[in-house]
């Protein structure tokens, strides 16, 4: 059965690369990948792929172009990600508490079609703004305010 591989798997930085491969697919099999996440004001924003898998059945965003069709083209591994759009035009990705990751889900679905074929695979992963142990210090001196982060 085709599976989603992540890495870094579960958890990354939202300014640290992801490396998105699919593996158990048919040789040369054509899907579709979508990518999409909810802000903190409940707005979806969707980007999606349309790929084909190597003889091998295997699929590696790094090496693997995206075929004409979808939100971009060309050999793009992290498109699925900068490549989100709002599904109501004219807004923009929020976000304002940075303790809070946002959940990226990840979808593999048959085919080229529109709509998209059968579901094949899903992953999710968190794109965090923090590292793991930094502090938020919270600073109010005068008519200063200010918040300080400070690592382990």
């Amino acid at each position: 059965a085709p599976s989603v591989r992540l890495s870094p798997a579960a958890r990354s930085l939202f300014d640290e690369p992801l490396a998105i491969a699919v593996q158990g697919l048919g040789p040369r099999q054509p899907v579709t990948l979508r990518s999409s996440l909810q802000d903190e004001t409940g707005e979806l924003f969707e980007a999606c792929a349309r790929y084909q898998a190597g003889d091998d059945g295997e699929l590696d965003l790094a090496r693997c172009p995206a075929l004409p069709g979808g939100s971009f083209s060309g050999l793009e591994p992290m498109g699925l990600l900068w490549a989100l759009q709002p599904q109501k035009p004219f807004r923009w990705l929020v976000k304002r508490d940075v303790q809070s990751p946002f959940l990226l889900q990840l979808e593999v679905f048959d085919g080229h079609g529109e709509p998209p074929g059968r579901l094949l695979a899903q992953a999710q992963h968190e794109r965090a703004f923090l590292r793991d142990g930094v502090r938020r210090v919270p600073v109010r001196e005068g008519r200063i305010r200010a918040t300080l982060f400070l690592p382990p």
